[in-house]
């Protein structure tokens, strides 16, 4: 990794359209260690976690939390925040097909604004999906049923989180 002036690259090799390796030369985002983000997925029933690397270039599922009223799961997220010295949270926004708000994303904006008046940061990235391509990238990587339904919330946050790092990342290069 080579870096100035708060600008950080990372070169990795990567395979073209016609299949030939080359270099690639990422800018990334500028997280430094103690400065992670939270992804999650809120659900009735559980919230789905995901963290990202100090890079700001790659997240991972981590926990899945049972959801146990609004002030207890936001403690909760404030312990993860702690853990993972954390300094933002991308909630995903499950809006409907049009782009509205329906009953799911309203709930889910009681939890996010519980988490701004928290004092945490808070920001929402659209999660329409995520679960239909975490399944998909679980049902490809051969994972039993079993194992799908105990990881599939966290890795919905890891796309969710995903998103959102790659959005940002093609902001600032």
């Amino acid at each position: 990794m080579e870096g100035g002036h708060g600008k950080y690259f990372v070169t990795r090799r990567v395979a073209d359209h016609n299949g030939v390796a080359r270099l690639d030369r990422l800018r990334c985002i500028a997280v430094g260690a103690g400065n992670r983000v939270l992804g999650l997925d809120v659900g009735s029933r559980t919230i789905g976690v995901a963290v990202s690397d100090e890079l700001g270039m790659a997240a991972h599922g981590v926990t899945t939390l049972q959801r146990r009223g609004t002030q207890k799961d936001v403690a909760q997220v404030l312990e993860l925040v702690r853990r993972y010295q954390a300094e933002r949270i991308i909630v995903g926004m499950p809006y409907e097909l049009d782009g509205s708000e329906g009953r799911r994303a309203v709930r889910v904006r009681v939890f996010y604004e519980a988490l701004a008046g928290a004092g945490l940061a808070v920001d929402e990235w659209d999660e329409r999906y995520s679960t239909v391509e975490a399944e998909a990238t679980l049902l490809e990587a051969n994972v039993s049923r079993a194992r799908r339904k105990e990881v599939i919330d966290q890795m919905a946050a890891q796309v969710i989180l995903q998103g959102w790092l790659d959005a940002r990342s093609g902001e600032k290069a």
